[in-house]
């Protein structure tokens, strides 16, 4: 089969253009200098390492950010004299009333700062005043309507501890707020020293307040999972420590080891000393197949569960990422040709079927 002068002018480019690129590709990269090796410390060096069969106590929780803490009001007396607020509640007692209108439980003032007695007796306002003058409002409104009423007032809820009970967020000053009431530094802390803290700053505007304080989300404690992903890009998780967890939970907070991982796992353990790190190596085997617990240790606040990628898929990843741009380029070119050698010839010329030439 005779090939035309365009077929042979379209395959002589085509071969120049592989030449011009394994000659750019062959070109020689200085390689950086390779890091510093970082000094491991070896387990031996631990006098305990918890694991899943002797497992250790977390030290007492301090409270970071973003925590979410539960805070109840117990007892939340305001100082004397205080003056009522709108949703504040108020136990009344009246008697001499109506046997089939009695006044007799808790009211809440309305936000205009009244309070519904009924609708023989009417509303009161009472915003403002304190209990006394209050008792004495309500009084004076029952006189027109009853012949000898007896009035007692007293106050059941302060609308206040509504702000303070509740869930709080430690935000990232390292504060809780308490509406109106401000807010109270928290970081750091135990969660007797929270109370005590939240508790000194309530003094200031009730009488002995008394509060209870715990966590609602341990969100400032974590633990990582690493996972390499054979060329493709590394993934991180990020799960809360509970105190109880083992690299075997870890890895199934994940699914699982995934296709593209290798059966190599170990802990990095952040350590004090400066540029030294702790590697506890993982026997996934052991662990799985054969119920050992000796390397399923228990994961601590800061631990690195680093899952190896498997290095035969890495390599094909590898090589692919080459190879790709090379078979890209060569499937263009020889689209190329073929499109040129399609309509070259008798098509062009006389516009005739291309096929008659062969």
């Amino acid at each position: 089969m005779l090939f035309t002068s365009r077929e042979i002018s379209g395959l002589a480019g085509l071969v120049t253009l592989i030449s011009f690129l394994a000659g750019s590709g062959c070109q020689t990269v200085q390689k950086p200098p390779a890091p510093a090796p970082v000094a491991a410390v070896p387990v031996q060096a631990c006098s305990f390492t918890p694991q899943e069969l002797h497992k250790t106590v977390l030290p007492t929780y301090v409270i970071e950010p973003p925590d979410i803490l539960t805070i109840d009001a117990i007892r939340v007396v305001p100082r004397s004299p205080y003056h009522l607020r709108s949703l504040d509640a108020l136990s009344i007692q009246v008697q001499g009333t109506f046997p089939d209108a009695p006044i007799s439980g808790v009211y809440v003032i309305e936000p205009g700062g009244f309070v519904q007695l009924g609708p023989r007796y009417g509303s009161v306002h009472v915003a403002g005043m304190t209990l006394e003058e209050a008792q004495a409002a309500i009084q004076r409104q029952l006189l027109p309507v009853l012949r000898t009423p007896v009035t007692f007032v007293g106050l059941a809820q302060v609308a206040s501890g509504q702000q303070i009970a509740g869930l709080h967020l430690v935000g990232p000053d390292g504060t809780v707020t308490l509406g109106s009431y401000g807010s109270v530094p928290v970081v750091g802390m135990t969660i007797a020293q929270a109370k005590s803290a939240i508790e000194r700053h309530l003094s200031y505007y009730f009488d002995h307040p008394e509060v209870a304080v715990d966590i609602y989300a341990y969100n400032s404690k974590m633990y990582y999972i690493v996972t390499q992903g054979a060329g493709l890009g590394d993934g991180v998780y990020r799960f809360p420590v509970t105190g109880n967890e083992t690299v075997l939970d870890a890895i199934a907070q994940i699914n699982g080891l995934q296709q593209v991982s290798s059966k190599k796992i170990w802990i990095a353990r952040p350590t004090c000393q400066p540029g030294a790190v702790q590697v506890l190596p993982v026997k996934w085997e052991e662990i799985t197949a054969e119920a050992c617990a000796s390397t399923n240790y228990q994961i601590l606040p800061g631990d690195r569960v680093f899952i190896a990628e498997d290095k035969m898929i890495a390599l094909d990843t590898s090589l692919a990422k080459i190879t790709a741009p090379f078979e890209r380029i060569m499937g263009f070119s020889l689209l190329g040709v073929g499109t040129a050698t399609r309509f070259s010839g008798p098509v062009l010329q006389g516009g005739g079927n291309p096929r008659s030439s062969f």
